[in-house]
């Protein structure tokens, strides 16, 4: 059974850096879309960046695009998150999605095209 654990969740100040991290296991690591989600309270789950783990496919959304860097370790089958120049805005429940499933090597940035799901870190920037 596929299990996602995240880490790496916290408090900072605007401007400041954090890196997620996603352990993954029950699943050969291999040609897999995973991503990266986000949901501030009384929102909906968003989609912040993918990646398609058996190419060099990667995508962000307009507003992490520049700040966010969405990479992968094969070796720890970890996925990794590092968000830099954070705002307030940014303030969510991190979580991290994964599906066997891709789109001609491309991997959707919507929730309900992920199988697996994490528990969520949380992330809080203050202003």
């Amino acid at each position: 059974q596929v299990q996602l654990v995240e880490s790496g969740g916290g408090s900072v100040q605007a401007g400041g850096s954090l890196r997620l991290s996603c352990a993954a296991s029950g699943y050969t690591y291999s040609n897999y879309c995973m991503g990266w989600f986000r949901q501030a309270p009384g929102k909906e789950r968003e989609g912040v960046a993918t990646i398609y783990t058996g190419g060099n496919y990667t995508y962000y959304v307009n507003s992490v695009r520049g700040r966010f860097t969405i990479s992968q370790d094969n070796a720890k089958n970890t996925l990794h998150l590092q968000m830099n120049s954070l705002q307030p805005e940014d303030t969510a429940m991190y979580y991290c999605g994964a599906t066997d499933r891709a789109y001609d090597s491309t991997c959707p940035v919507i929730s309900i095209w992920y199988d697996y799901w994490g528990q969520g870190t949380q992330v809080t920037v203050s202003s």
